[in-house]
């Protein structure tokens, strides 16, 4: 599979061609590869339930914690950055 194509600025990937935000390149392999397991465990809960509010609720935090929604990271310091990756993120089932 090859890479998507990305703009100059390396902000965002083109697909189909349209823009979208990538994740934060600054977030550590290991925290990005575990948010990135949350949004998709939260990707399968939106389709189980339909669609639930709270199912959408978990995929745009944990987009958010990725950069790819909210603040872009671009705008944020290093701190605010840091701080949004290490946020804690809900899983599906976590009350």
């Amino acid at each position: 599979m090859t890479d998507p194509e990305h703009t100059r600025d390396g902000r965002y990937v083109v697909i189909n061609g349209r823009k979208w935000r990538t994740t934060d390149p600054l977030i550590p392999d290991e925290r990005r590869s575990e948010l990135q397991s949350i949004l998709m465990a939260w990707r399968r809960d939106v389709k189980r339930t339909q669609g639930a509010p709270e199912s959408r609720a978990g995929v745009q935090a944990a987009k958010v914690a990725l950069g790819e929604r909210g603040t872009p990271w671009w705008e944020q310091t290093d701190d605010e950055r840091r701080a949004r990756w290490e946020n804690e993120v809900p899983r599906p089932g976590d009350e």
